[in-house]
């Protein structure tokens, strides 16, 4: 039996009739865009709870193991014994002192100040999270099934961003607002990926946030819990990230030296510019704020030593992988799989608007192709679907 999900998916049962006679049919259906599995007798309540909430499961279930373990005097009452940490009656005072009900507003502890130091260091650290965001973007386009985002998708969620820093400042939340990696490890964990599902947990996090003695309640989960939860998380998301590499030549000495070079500075400047935040002094101070920021942001730090050896170290766009990604992307996508990335509504008025598409977050935005002479290989402007972010 074989069923069609849409207009390029389909979805074959192999306990059925239709079979694979050999390894060339098998392939020849998966370029095909037909997703081959075994199906299962397990219920649509099995898959769409047990498999959908596994996260949430298995933090409750640490969380009442954990608060039995403390009821029941197990974990100890002394702040430098060992299990301390695991309690959930640390942050009690957190619920007793809540109020049950408080909508926040702008300026509701006073108006903001702006400042330079502040200014430039918020800066910084924004730097370094658009970098992270872009990560995340790609990540939780990979777990979700979707094509890569293009340019413009892209655009849209750092101006996004910017507009959630910009309103955290006004309610004086004292904190910026970026992408989450941990919730692309969400997604990659339970498997969905749907956009209605994120706006209602959106609308259930805003309800809850005006619940003071729930979100109180919230913060009792012992700290163990939730580094636990963040291992398998950012795990995931790490994995995902590594999985990128195998479009790159991994037998290149230069792409083993871009790849380990990067990640120990990754590692190994953030922990030294953490330790010695005295030794960076230039005698500005909002400079010093904006320098140690940077360099104690290890994704920054990777990120940019790899994108600075990738484009001045010689080699060719088959080594660095770009080719094999571009036409990964669109055997495994199409071109019309970019309609997941348009808005929900007024995509026909922007069509029939031709100056959209020199707007860059528009999802008409088109960019201008680079194309030059094929035998010139070494430059990544060479690929011309590379040039249109592909």
């Amino acid at each position: 039996m074989a069923t069609q999900v849409d207009n390029s998916i389909q979805i074959v049962d192999l306990n059925d009739e239709v079979q694979c006679e050999n390894a060339d049919e098998r392939q020849n259906m998966e370029k095909k865009k037909i997703v081959i599995f075994d199906v299962d007798e397990r219920p649509p309540w099995y898959l769409a709870i047990v498999l959908g909430f596994q996260i949430v499961f298995g933090v409750l279930l640490t969380w009442m193991i954990a608060l039995i373990c403390t009821t029941s005097g197990v974990f100890p009452e002394n702040p430098s014994t060992y299990g301390y940490a695991a309690r959930t009656d640390l942050k009690s005072y957190a619920i007793e002192e809540a109020s049950w009900f408080y909508i926040p507003y702008p300026g509701q502890w006073g108006l903001p100040v702006i400042t330079l130091a502040g200014v430039l260091g918020m800066f910084s650290a924004v730097i370094a999270s658009v970098i992270e965001s872009l990560g995340d973007y790609y990540a939780t386009a990979r777990m979700a099934g979707a094509s890569p985002p293009p340019p413009h998708a892209v655009n849209r969620g750092i101006g996004v961003e910017g507009i959630g820093c910009l309103l955290a400042g006004l309610w004086g939340t004292a904190n910026g607002t970026t992408t989450f990696s941990m919730n692309a490890g969400l997604v990659g964990l339970t498997r969905v990926g749907s956009r209605v599902v994120v706006q209602m947990c959106a609308l259930i996090i805003i309800v809850v946030g005006m619940l003071g003695k729930v979100t109180a309640l919230f913060s009792s989960i012992p700290v163990p819990i939730v580094g636990g939860m963040l291992c398998i998380l950012f795990g995931t998301v790490l994995a995902v990230g590594l999985s990128n590499l195998q479009y790159v030549d991994l037998n290149s000495p230069r792409n083993l030296l871009i790849i380990g070079f990067s990640l120990i500075m990754g590692l190994l400047i953030p922990y030294w510019a953490g330790n010695n935040r005295e030794l960076i002094q230039t005698g500005i101070l909002e400079l010093d704020q904006v320098i140690v920021v940077l360099l104690t942001t290890g994704i920054f730090i990777g990120g940019l030593l790899a994108f600075i050896l990738d484009n001045i170290i010689p080699g060719t766009i088959e080594e660095r992988g770009l080719v094999a990604f571009s036409q990964q992307s669109k055997e495994d996508y199409g071109i019309n799989s970019l309609d997941v990335y348009e808005l929900p509504f007024g995509m026909t008025l922007l069509r029939q608007w031709k100056w959209t598409q020199y707007i860059p977050f528009s999802p008409t935005y088109t960019r201008k192709r680079i194309t030059v002479a094929k035998k010139d290989r070494s430059n990544v402007g060479n690929v011309e679907t590379i040039a249109n972010g592909v």
